[in-house]
């Protein structure tokens, strides 16, 4: 163990983050101690691992100076990938990141390695499945992406699709046209348009079909061509309907499927055509899956807790066995 002091500006205040959360990272992932002083902070650890402090308070310093300087959420989760991986720096995460986020309003940062997995294998294969619980980004990252290569023309329209599963013949007891009954289930695909473009250019690309959102019941016949397609809710999909949506893909076209298996809507959540497809599509050359945990979610800081404390309740019950006289898929009862 060697103690190194490195001297500090008020400029890098910030990277000490909110109650000096980034400190108490790097402690905690890089197994050193960290005492502030009034002009520099005090390193106490291994010398690599101080080295790895060090080079993160510099390239701190050197993206500030660039005008580039990362703050608040943004930057706890480009810390959270440099202090698991002495491969990465924070000055190439934030470039990545840059490239990512040519034309959109927020820089497309991945905030865990998962999530870096995720965005890698979207780049990189033509068809990924996100697979995991609410809240760890699986929606955002793909809308964030499909804009990315809209914007680069890398892709010449955007195609949104989610299945409607909770309206069933409800959709009649709803005001409007079709697209105005389902609208409300596509609505956090609308969320992450707007949040990533300005409102205008998305009304624009709505109209124009450039961007299309959709219940799946309407991709049945289609070849998708020079898209990027983006299937939410992937849990909600029979098998039928699933393969329906892979067999769509067309030439210079890119899919990326999104799901939670924890919250199945179907009448029986053993048909659901994500749980069939993990199987029958593992090891495909050119898919790619990505599994997401509970340390992975970056919403509120009780979300990962929440849906932590239902993992350990689920795994205590036991799978109750069908009654008498039911099937397997027929007036068996739902799991709650």
């Amino acid at each position: 163990m060697t103690k190194k002091t490195l001297d500090i500006t008020p400029n890098l205040e910030p990277l000490f983050g909110t109650r000096d959360e980034n400190l108490r990272l790097m402690e905690d992932m890089l197994h050193v101690r960290i005492d502030l002083q009034s002009d520099a902070v005090l390193v106490e650890g291994s010398p690599q691992n101080i080295a790895r402090v060090e080079r993160i308070f510099a390239d701190y310093e050197a993206l500030r100076k660039a005008g580039g300087c990362p703050q608040n959420g943004e930057l706890n989760g480009m810390l959270r990938l440099v202090v698991a991986d002495p491969a990465v720096s924070l000055r190439s995460v934030a470039e990545s990141g840059k490239q990512r986020s040519a034309g959109i309003k927020r820089m497309v940062q991945p905030r865990s390695l998962n999530q870096r997995r995720y965005v890698e294998a979207i780049e990189q294969m033509d068809m990924v499945f996100g697979i995991g619980p609410a809240g760890t980004g699986k929606t955002y990252l793909a809308v964030a992406m499909a804009a990315a290569a809209l914007l680069a023309k890398k892709a010449g329209r955007i195609v949104l699709v989610r299945p409607a599963v909770e309206a069933g013949e409800r959709l009649g007891f709803l005001p409007g046209s079709l697209q105005e009954k389902v609208d409300p289930y596509l609505r956090p695909l609308y969320d992450a348009l707007y949040d990533l473009l300005e409102p205008e250019k998305v009304d624009r690309m709505l109209e124009k079909n450039i961007i299309e959102v959709a219940p799946l019941a309407f991709m049945r016949g289609r070849t998708l061509n020079d898209a990027f397609v983006i299937m939410d809710e992937a849990q909600n999909t029979t098998s039928e309907q699933m393969k329906m949506f892979l067999t769509r893909l067309g030439n210079n076209s890119k899919a990326v499927i999104t799901g939670d298996v924890t919250q199945i809507d179907l009448p029986n959540p053993r048909k659901s055509g994500l749980i069939e497809a993990m199987s029958v599509l593992e090891g495909v050359d050119g898919i790619g899956f990505v599994h997401f945990e509970s340390g992975d979610v970056v919403r509120h800081q009780l979300v990962q807790r929440i849906i932590q404390a239902y993992d350990n309740f689920g795994r205590q019950q036991p799978e109750l066995p069908l009654r008498m006289g039911e099937s397997e898929g027929k007036g068996a009862s739902k799991p709650q």
